[in-house]
């Protein structure tokens, strides 16, 4: 029993360094965010709040980039967002309402890279969420963009495991 709880042990502890042959990186670019339906922050500066979103959507997206087979890159190319809410006046401040009505959005175009840098998958993405309160299990609750993430989450899923479980 010793020996056995000894190796599993040495089995957990060598699966948990071994590097993972999954690491692409992601490249992600705003094409006119001037232009986008609702990035608006309510009551915080709109450079400051669109630099602080922006940034967040960045870093998820790599994270998601991680489960790609390695040296592949998933280059995106964003061309509007719409955040779930809306920002209506209370009192003196700007706050975000979330209801049903205020859906998430977003638009963008992706391309995945090999590590010749030759195209594997290309499209323009239009995602919505029509359903976003009524899901049971908000895997980001109370997380900022929560309800674009676990969207995003979705069609990562749908569009790339495929490739995910064939490499």
């Amino acid at each position: 029993m010793k020996k056995f709880m000894l190796t599993a042990m040495l089995v957990t502890f060598i699966l948990g360094v071994t590097p993972n042959a999954y690491a692409a990186s992601s490249e992600v670019t705003w094409k006119d965010y001037k232009s986008y339906r609702d990035i608006n922050s309510g009551t915080e500066g709109k450079k400051q709040f669109r630099e602080r979103t922006f940034k967040a959507f960045e870093k998820h997206f790599a994270k998601l980039a991680e489960t790609l087979p390695e040296d592949h890159q998933l280059k995106i190319e964003v061309t509007d967002v719409d955040l779930a809410g809306d920002t209506n006046v209370a009192g003196i401040s700007r706050v975000r309402i979330i209801k049903d009505l205020y859906i998430p959005r977003m638009e963008f175009s992706y391309q995945l890279l090999d590590s010749n840098s030759k195209v594997i998958l290309t499209d323009e993405v239009k995602l919505k969420d029509m359903s976003f309160m009524s899901k049971s299990q908000l895997k980001y609750r109370n997380k900022p963009l929560g309800y674009e993430k676990k969207m995003l989450d979705d069609w990562f899923e749908a569009t790339f495991n495929a490739l995910i479980i064939t490499q």
